[in-house]
């Protein structure tokens, strides 16, 4: 509904309702003057019947009060006269005249309580108001009722009732109530015209408020009102033109300096408050994003942390992050394949994994985007048997070189929503890139403080930083480990006779062969000097007594090249388990250390398994 039906609607209900609430009250009060004035001429008759009886009485004519009360019956409005005694005057004078004593229920209550009755008589032609009043002796007066009537001081004497037409006071009261209804109805049509023709600029500034607010919501604020009176409406229409103006400005300016900072361009037909807003709670999400990075402990966070952003935040399921390995390797490595850590190369060709620069993306430092141009990354592992995928792969810059790429994979037909998105899934890369870098820069400066620089091998730094996470692994899942402490024998005679050059070349290949029997999840690491520690965990067909033997052979078999010719080389060593033979890894180690120099004290190139005995 308008709002100019709204308000003519709201005038005539108004003055409606001011018309029945005048109607229905003059109605009331006319109800209760005319039956005030009934009771009031009831009243009045009675007093006049008492006072003809009283001097009928005194005069001695009392006999002839009923012509008294024939001729009160023909008063204008009276219908009925009638008197009736009590018992102890009929006591005293007698029966009376005919139908004195003939008492309806009325008259009979009134003369036992001595209280008078007033009330309207049913008849649907003309109304009728009924009094019956008492007439109670009293001994005050000249003369009093106590001179004649033998009955104590307030006995009732009798009754009169007196029946009045109000005809011609309804009759009246209806032509008074139609006169004012009129009026009222002039009224209420002259105060809907005049309430409408106030209401016309109202109306007519909400009309174009609501136009110029509807385009504002479509991102238009070129709307402006036209009213230009000095009254309220004026002030309003003004202060709303100057609101647009203002809006369309600073919106414009925000949007500009947030596009900047996106690096994206707004469309001139955009919405610019929808997109004003989406720009801002980007940045703040990102400013969120980026703070959570810088707080997470290790690359692996990140990566996973950028994973479920592109998940939860822009819904792509679809994707890979790939590292790219410091210059000079050309490799890469996915590390997040569609929300999965270290996952195996789902979308590309696994050339690029050894080829980093097969990669375009990598390769040129450019976005590519197939859904522009289809077909131009070869390396797309489903480009050819997929024709309705397509994929976006954004360059992610560490320190002026690809550090990482960002592959989306999509139906084609959602590709324009992707490109739209693009802007923003850039931002947040381009936030994550220095922590990612600095990431990475700390566990590569981590990973060679942490490995042996002559064998390759974890060292005992590693050992000490490790060992509460394994021992704790171990417990929570119920793992049986391990622990082999092995010793080259005679190294130092290799050292004394040959010189520290061919003492590092035999630790380099006994180190190949020792790793080179274990699997990638056990631990190889260099103890110190010519000592070094496997932790495995067991299985049913994997235990270390078995690998223990399996590393014997393979040094055994060693031939190693010196100046001097081929040095074979064996190794001892010493096998506990954890947590049978104690209660922390290190303690364990000291087990195997005892069965080492057990192997080393009986004869060397041999493998002891701890036993309590040892210890003795």
């Amino acid at each position: 509904m308008k709002l100019q039906q709204k308000t003519t609607l709201l005038a005539i209900f108004l003055s409606g309702t001011l018309a029945v609430l005048i109607l229905a009250i003059s109605l009331l009060f006319f109800r209760q003057f005319s039956l005030s004035t009934a009771r009031e001429h009831v009243r009045s008759a009675a007093e006049v019947v008492r006072v003809s009886l009283t001097e009928a009485m005194i005069n001695g004519v009392i006999n002839q009060r009923k012509s008294f009360l024939k001729r009160l019956a023909e008063v204008d409005g009276l219908l009925v006269a009638r008197v009736m005694r009590s018992p102890d005057v009929i006591r005293q004078f007698g029966q009376g005249l005919d139908g004195e004593q003939d008492l309806d229920p009325v008259e009979k209550r009134v003369m036992e309580t001595g209280k008078p009755y007033y009330g309207m008589l049913e008849d649907e032609s003309n109304p009728i108001f009924r009094g019956t009043i008492p007439f109670i002796a009293t001994q005050n007066g000249e003369p009093n009722c106590l001179q004649c009537h033998n009955t104590p001081n307030g006995a009732v004497l009798g009754a009169i009732t007196i029946h009045i037409s109000l005809g011609q006071l309804q009759q009246k009261a209806i032509l008074t109530i139609g006169v004012m209804t009129g009026i009222v109805i002039l009224f209420a049509v002259f105060l809907t015209i005049f309430y409408r023709r106030q209401m016309t600029p109202v109306v007519a500034t909400a009309l174009e408020v609501q136009q110029v607010v509807a385009k504002a919501k479509d991102g238009n604020f070129n709307g402006r009102i036209l009213y230009t009176g000095n009254d309220e409406m004026g002030d309003i229409s003004r202060d709303m033109n100057q609101l647009m103006e203002h809006l369309q400005e600073s919106l414009g300016t925000i949007t500009r300096d947030v596009s900047q900072l996106l690096r994206y361009e707004a469309e001139g037909h955009t919405n610019l408050i929808t997109t004003t807003t989406e720009m801002v709670e980007t940045l703040l999400e990102i400013a969120q994003f980026k703070q959570s990075v810088e707080e997470d402990r290790t690359k692996s966070e990140v990566y996973f942390r950028i994973g479920h952003v592109l998940q939860e935040q822009f819904g792509i399921h679809t994707f890979s992050i790939y590292e790219v390995s410091t210059p000079g390797m050309n490799h890469m490595k996915p590390v997040v394949v569609d929300g999965e850590l270290d996952s195996v190369c789902k979308w590309c060709n696994p050339e690029i994994l050894f080829q980093a620069d097969s990669c375009r993306a990598h390769r040129t430092g450019h976005v590519i985007d197939s859904i522009e141009t289809q077909m131009i990354c070869n390396q797309f592992k489903h480009a050819h048997d997929r024709p309705d995928l397509g994929h976006i792969c954004i360059p992610v810059f560490h320190s002026g070189t690809v550090g990482n790429v960002v592959q989306i994979v999509m139906e084609r037909v959602h590709g324009r929503l992707y490109q739209r998105l693009l802007p923003f899934l850039k931002a947040y890369m381009r936030e994550s890139a220095p922590t990612v870098e600095a990431k990475r820069l700390l566990d590569t400066l981590r990973e060679s403080a942490l490995r042996d620089a002559l064998t390759g091998l974890h060292n005992r730094r590693f050992l000490e930083e490790y060992v509460g996470t394994l021992e704790a692994t171990a417990k929570r899942k119920k793992n049986r480990l391990s622990v082999l402490l092995m010793d080259i024998d005679h190294f130092k005679e290799v050292n004394d006779v040959f010189g520290h050059d061919v003492g590092d070349t035999v630790l380099r290949v006994v180190a190949k062969a020792v790793a080179g029997q274990v699997r990638t999840s056990d631990m190889v690491i260099r103890y110190g000097g010519e000592e070094f520690v496997v932790i495995l965990q067991e299985g049913d067909e994997y235990s270390g007594e078995r690998l223990a033997e399996k590393i014997r052979l393979a040094v055994a078999a060693l031939k190693i090249p010196v100046s001097s010719g081929i040095m074979r080389k064996t190794i001892s060593i010493g096998v506990a388990g954890f947590p049978a033979d104690g209660e922390d890894i290190w303690e364990v180690i000291k087990c195997a250390d005892l069965a080492l120099y057990d192997a080393k004290h009986n004869g060397r190139n041999r493998v002891v398994i701890f036993t309590p005995q040892l210890k003795g």
